[in-house]
């Protein structure tokens, strides 16, 4: 059996590459939170557990979920044809109960979430959320469907805003990055290098797409994290906290109030289903 359910550290289900032995711990209940990824014998995410037994606050760990939304939205209102909703940042998807079981051919997991009465009241759609998760040699590949089941066209974005563990953030760098991005602290176009240098000072940025795909290095562990993305998931969001030992490497389809601005507002018609993907590849540098 490569998933059994887990009770320490905290509730949890362990899901165990039977050939890798690399490791997932996900909390369906916490919003399909993916809490840990163990590969190669190292963890890879940042976990704040004390946080994370308090229901009433946030995640500040794993791989959190973001639907409908990807950011916040001025005065946390979404603005749809049939009126106006209150949406907090992030939206829904990483606050409620999902589903989840074990793939047939045991090479990783399923979860899904659909719509309910509760996300109905401020998101009026019926939807049906997927997202295989799957431990490959040294590789975590996330495969997402987003179906429209309602009647009506769509809007979405949709995100994954993983913590991953390093270090230093003095001795973390990236490669790969273009020259310029934008600045979430002050709104503003930026240089990328510029902000770079400062992760331990804290940054929020978001990256446009380029040719290349982007790297996380942790020099003092000697690792390196690729980030693979196709479009339409391609915008890249770094993030730190400190004195937080981690970077939030994350991937969006759309940047924040793509709901009002209609810049990457994707939108689904009736029956249609969205496919996204990314991929993460850990490697030694030393």
């Amino acid at each position: 059996m490569t998933l059994e359910k887990r009770n320490k550290p905290y509730p949890h289900w362990l899901y165990t590459h039977t050939s890798t032995g690399d490791s997932l711990r996900i909390v369906p209940e916490r919003g399909g939170l993916i809490a840990g990824w163990t590969c190669n014998g190292q963890e890879m995410l940042y976990f704040d557990q004390d946080r994370f037994s308090n229901p009433q606050k946030s995640v500040r760990g794993g791989i959190p979920v973001l639907f409908p939304i990807c950011g916040s939205l001025p005065d946390d209102l979404l603005p749809l044809s049939t009126g106006k909703f209150v949406m907090k940042q992030h939206g829904f998807a990483r606050d409620l109960p999902w589903q989840i079981s074990e793939l047939e051919d045991q090479t990783g997991i399923l979860l899904s979430l659909k719509d309910t009465p509760e996300t109905k009241s401020i998101f009026p759609f019926s939807f049906l959320l997927e997202m295989t998760v799957q431990t490959t040699f040294q590789a975590l590949n996330i495969n997402i469907n987003i179906n429209n089941k309602s009647n009506f066209s769509m809007p979405y974005s949709f995100g994954l805003h993983p913590y991953f563990r390093v270090q230093s953030l003095a001795k973390t760098s990236f490669k790969g990055m273009p020259e310029n991005c934008f600045d979430h602290i002050h709104m503003i176009d930026s240089k990328t290098s510029d902000h770079l240098s400062q992760l331990s000072k804290g940054v929020d940025l978001l990256i446009n797409p380029v040719d290349t795909f982007p790297s996380l290095l942790d020099d003092e562990a000697g690792s390196c994290l690729k980030l693979v993305h196709h479009a339409p998931m391609d915008l890249v969001v770094v993030w730190t906290d400190p004195p937080r030992p981690m970077v939030c490497f994350e991937v969006w389809t759309s940047p924040r109030n793509s709901m009002i601005t209609g810049e990457r507002r994707f939108v689904l018609t009736p029956g249609e289903t969205q496919k996204l993907c990314c991929r993460y590849e850990f490697s030694k540098t030393n």
